[in-house]
C-alpha cells in the first residue's frame, strides 16, 4: 500500500507590514457585511509585482491601493469610494483592479486616477467581483463571488476577450475566489472558499468548459482563496480559517505546507523576488505581508492584450 508521505511544514516570515498611520481603527460598510462588524484598520489583498519589483496591495474596506518598495516603504497610490480585491497590470502603466463595488476598474499607477473598465453586463451589475487572471493572448478570466456560498451556489466565473466578448463559463459556484492557469494554458483552477475546496475547470479549443471537477479539499471555518502556480505545476492556494498556504502537485497532494506567524486570515499570494521564487501572501486581519522561499519560481504573468 502506498503511503502519502507528510507534507513538510515551516513558517512564513514578516515582509513589511501596514505602518500605523495608515491604519484607520474605526467602523466602515465593509466590515459591518464581512467582519460581523469588527473593526477593520484595513483588509488586504490583491498581491501583484510590477517589472521594478514593487509590490502593489489593495486595502478593501477603504478603497485604497498601495505600492511597497522591496524595502518595504508604503506608498498611497490611490484611495477611492470602491472595494478594490484582486489585480494584475494590463500593461506597464495601468492595473486592472476587481472591484466588489463597481466591477472591473483600472488604475493609472503614475497619476493615481480611477476609472470604470467593465462595470455592468447587459446593464446588470456583477454580484462581487473577486479575482482575475490573463492568459497568453489576453483573455480575461475572473470571478463573481458576492455572497454566495453552500446556501446560494450561484456564484460565477467569466472570460472578457481581448474584443470585449463576454462569456460566462460557471454560474453555479458557491463562492468563488482565486483563480490561476496551468502553464500551459488549458486549465483554469478556481478556488470555491465556501465549498472549502478548489475546483478544476478544463477550458476547450472551442471555448466552452466541460468536466469540471474538485481538485482539492480543505477544512476549517474558511476555505481556498487567493492561488498562483508555478513553472512546474503546482498550485499554491493560500486558506484564510487556517493560517495556511498549501502548495500541492498536480495530483493536489501537499508536499509543503507555509503556517502564518501572525494571523489565520492568509488571504492572497504572489510571487517576486529575482529568480521569481520568493512567496509573498498577505495576511489581511494584522495588515501584514509575508514572505517564504518556493522550491520553484511562480509562473510569469501575462498582461491584457492591447485593443
Amino acid at each position: 500500500m502506498f503511503l502519502l508521505n507528510s507534507p513538510q511544514v515551516t513558517e512564513l516570515s514578516v515582509f513589511s507590514a501596514m505602518p500605523a498611520s495608515l491604519r484607520r481603527a474605526r467602523p466602515s460598510a465593509w466590515a459591518d457585511a464581512n467582519r460581523g462588524g469588527a473593526i477593520a484598520d484595513s483588509f488586504l489583498e490583491g498581491p501583484v509585482f510590477d517589472r521594478a519589483g514593487n509590490l502593489y496591495l489593495t486595502d478593501i474596506p477603504w478603497g485604497r491601493i498601495f505600492r511597497v518598495a522591496p524595502s518595504g516603504e508604503w506608498t498611497l497610490v490611490a484611495e477611492y469610494d470602491g472595494e478594490p480585491n484582486g489585480m494584475k497590470f494590463l500593461d506597464d502603466q495601468r492595473l486592472l483592479i476587481t472591484d466588489y463595488k463597481n466591477g472591473l476598474m483600472a488604475l493609472d499607477v503614475a497619476t493615481g486616477q480611477v476609472s470604470p473598465h467593465l462595470q455592468r453586463r447587459n446593464s446588470e451589475r456583477f454580484k462581487g467581483v473577486n479575482d482575475l487572471v490573463f492568459d497568453a493572448v489576453g483573455n480575461l478570466y475572473f470571478t463573481d463571488q458576492g455572497q454566495t456560498g453552500l446556501h446560494d451556489p450561484t456564484g460565477r466565473v467569466y472570460r472578457l476577450r481581448p474584443n470585449g466578448q463576454l462569456d460566462q463559463l460557471l454560474s453555479n459556484v458557491p463562492s468563488p475566489n482565486g483563480v490561476a492557469l496551468s502553464p500551459d494554458g488549458k486549465v483554469l483552477y478556481v478556488a470555491v472558499t465556501r465549498g472549502n475546496c478548489v475546483w478544476r475547470v478544463p477550458l476547450l479549443p472551442d471555448g466552452s468548459v466541460s468536466k469540471v471537477s474538485q481538485f482539492f479539499t480543505s477544512y476549517g471555518p474558511s476555505g481556498p482563496d487567493g492561488l498562483a502556480v508555478d513553472v512546474e505545476g503546482n498550485v499554491i492556494v493560500a486558506n484564510p480559517g487556517l493560517g495556511y498556504v498549501w502548495l500541492l502537485n498536480p495530483r493536489a497532494e501537499p508536499i509543503q505546507v507555509w503556517r502564518s506567524p501572525t494571523g489565520l486570515s492568509t488571504t492572497n499570494i504572489a510571487f517576486g523576488g529575482k529568480d521569481g521564487r520568493t512567496l509573498y501572501c498577505t495576511e489581511s486581519t494584522s495588515g501584514t505581508v509575508l514572505m517564504a522561499q518556493a522550491p520553484h519560481a511562480g509562473l510569469a504573468l501575462h498582461r491584457g492584450a492591447t485593443r
